[in-house]
């Protein structure tokens, strides 16, 4: 008798780590995005893969080049706040901290409009030229390449990663099958799912090895009786 209920007892415990996985803030969630041309479509397409760790105000994303031809991706931007054009010269929200990447420089400022659409104002970005209309091709990121970004700050609080994905802006340049054209990418589809904390994952582990354990300890005291 002592031993069933040694073995409830674990299970109980385990069942309630399991609660406690489920029932834990998640603090981190990653969005799926595709970005579609804003005047050739298909012509200038890209797919980025983030995640958004709201506790650290933490941005992460893999932008991959998936345009035919020779498309080059030249330059990546965000706008937070839909509307709040006031200049030419305005550089939206500041605050940001980011690394550069391979020709891709990062910037906090005024990074230069978005041709095709010239009332966005860009908060940052990663630039291969002076700003983002310009760039060079050459150190672009290539069909079928891509690379990796993250950028964090206190701007970011409060916001989703569903919102800062769908803010993205992406520069192409040597678009089309005579590479003479050039188009800006926008989100088109966004798939948002949560990423529970390693902690609460830790928890979850702990409580299915104990239960784990707990069986089979039972099925071997049973085969000895």
């Amino acid at each position: 008798m002592s031993d069933a209920r040694s073995f409830r007892g674990l299970l109980n415990r385990s069942f309630a780590l399991v609660a406690i996985f489920l029932l834990s803030p998640i603090a981190a969630s990653a969005a799926s995005i595709t970005l579609v041309g804003n005047t050739n479509g298909a012509l200038a397409t890209a797919t980025a893969n983030s995640a958004f760790n709201s506790l650290t105000n933490t941005f992460t994303f893999t932008l991959t080049n998936t345009s035919p031809y020779d498309a080059r991706i030249t330059a990546v931007g965000f706008d937070l706040v839909t509307g709040d054009f006031i200049s030419n010269g305005s550089s939206g929200l500041n605050g940001f901290t980011g690394a550069d990447v391979s020709w891709f420089i990062f910037g906090d400022g005024n990074l230069g409009n978005v041709p095709q659409l010239t009332g966005s104002v860009l908060d940052f970005g990663w630039l291969t030229g002076s700003n983002f209309s310009g760039g060079s091709p050459n150190n672009g990121i290539a069909p079928g390449a891509f690379l990796a970004f993250s950028v964090s700050g206190a701007p970011f609080t409060g916001r989703t990663d569903e919102a800062i994905a769908g803010s993205m802006f992406v520069r192409f340049q040597r678009v089309g099958p005579d590479g003479n054209l050039s188009d800006v990418g926008r989100p088109g589809n966004i798939q948002v799912a949560p990423i529970p904390e390693p902690a609460s994952l830790t928890l979850f582990g702990s409580g299915l090895a104990a239960a784990s354990a707990a069986m089979r300890r039972r099925r071997k005291e049973r085969k000895q009786s």
